[in-house]
């Protein structure tokens, strides 16, 4: 397993929002890429969403579990501490602007 160096990719906070919504409930790309509209006001493409799940997967932080044709994603125990770290990370970042006026 790849270790993660600090926290997800947060290029965009794609990765990191894929966690949180996978720390919610599991989900597949299509469902992932429909709850990160309803937020950013863009559909990811397809060619954005699954190269991440596909990074995070290789980094042991997700893993793809078959419902018939379709592959639903989970978090792993290392993705659910990794959530964690992201999230104090990105409280830790953006705290200041996100309480300012």
């Amino acid at each position: 397993m790849k270790k993660t160096c600090g926290t997800c990719d947060m290029r965009g906070m794609l990765s990191f929002q894929i966690l949180w919504l996978l720390s919610k409930k599991s989900m597949h790309g299509e469902e992932l890429a429909e709850e990160i509209e309803k937020r950013r006001g863009a559909k990811p493409k397809a060619g954005t969403i699954y190269p991440a799940l596909k990074e995070l997967k290789n980094n042991g932080l997700i893993e793809g579990k078959k419902d018939g044709k379709i592959i639903k994603y989970v978090l792993t125990k290392d993705g659910k501490d990794e959530v964690k770290r992201a999230k104090a990370y990105f409280i830790r970042s953006f705290k200041d602007i996100l309480l300012s006026d």
